[in-house]
């Protein structure tokens, strides 16, 4: 039975998280494991340095009642992503879905993911978090550490959830390009979905061959698709492509020398992923 790992912080995301993951858990018949992490912290650390300048008797004073605290703090940290994963469960449930898991683990965020994507054919995550609210020009911090770690398909959810209509394949013949196309292929019950199967630069320097074949895959699998070469930057053909044409969710390659697959690197993938205010589904 296919499964999906929903990672959520409690962060304005977390919905956003929720109804993309019910998307794709009702098109692929999933169940959805909701998983928040704690983080590991360092307070006895800090705490050794805080006392290191002052008398035995008051540090060791000092290093009990920071104990005490560091053990309050764990239980109301327990107690806060336990509401997490239950508010989450029940939004979920709202949504018609029973088979639910919650996972509450105090770890890192991309060791939480290796250890649980042998179980999950799908990642969710928000694509910003707790810091990053206020911020609409960054991007959460463990979005690019959890995409290149991951070696499942990665779905980045924007802040609204609209019904997906209308889907686009950044195309450009490389092997996580195919790997997109492969996927709606497999999973024909998006084939109500309207298909646009995109690549950027000139039709004279585009693979026109693979764009052809990828059209052909996606008809054969019941998809109306609507081919196109784009002119210009990918990143700005691909962001104006997805506001004029009201795209839903767009899945492309996460990796690669291309133009287009090397946009999760560095600062175009930033500005991609920013500039597209609609889910991404990314493959490696």
């Amino acid at each position: 039975m296919p499964n999906i790992v929903a990672l959520i912080d409690g962060s304005e995301y977390t919905n956003s998280v929720c109804d993309i993951a019910s998307f794709f858990a009702k098109r692929l018949d999933a169940s959805i494991d909701l998983v928040h992490v704690l983080g590991r912290n360092d307070q006895a650390e800090q705490g050794n340095n805080l006392s290191g300048s002052i008398g035995l008797g008051a540090r060791t004073s000092l290093l009990e009642e920071l104990a005490k605290l560091d053990g309050q703090r764990a239980k109301l940290a327990q107690q806060h992503g336990r509401a997490i994963l239950d508010m989450a469960k029940e939004h979920l449930v709202q949504l018609g879905h029973s088979r639910l898991g919650t996972k509450l683990r105090n770890a890192e965020l991309v060791e939480t993911v290796n250890d649980y994507e042998s179980e999950a054919d799908l990642i969710v995550i928000g694509k910003r978090g707790l810091g990053a609210e206020q911020n609409t020009l960054h991007l959460g911090s463990n979005l690019e550490r959890v995409v290149r770690s991951s070696q499942k398909p990665v779905v980045v959810a924007s802040r609204v959830v609209k019904p997906i209509k209308r889907l686009l394949i950044a195309f450009d013949g490389g092997n996580s390009a195919w790997k997109a196309v492969e996927y709606a292929v497999a999973f024909n019950s998006f084939s109500d979905v309207e298909c646009h199967l995109i690549t950027a630069g000139d039709k004279q320097n585009s693979n026109m061959s693979g764009l052809e074949r990828a059209a052909a895959s996606l008809i054969d699998a019941g998809y109306t698709v609507k081919m196109d070469v784009l002119s210009g930057q990918p990143e700005t053909a691909i962001s104006e492509k997805v506001e004029s044409d009201s795209i839903d969710l767009l899945l492309m390659g996460a990796y690669g020398h291309s133009r287009i697959r090397n946009l999760i690197i560095g600062s175009t993938t930033t500005e991609m992923i920013r500039s597209c205010k609609i889910p991404v589904l990314l493959f490696r």
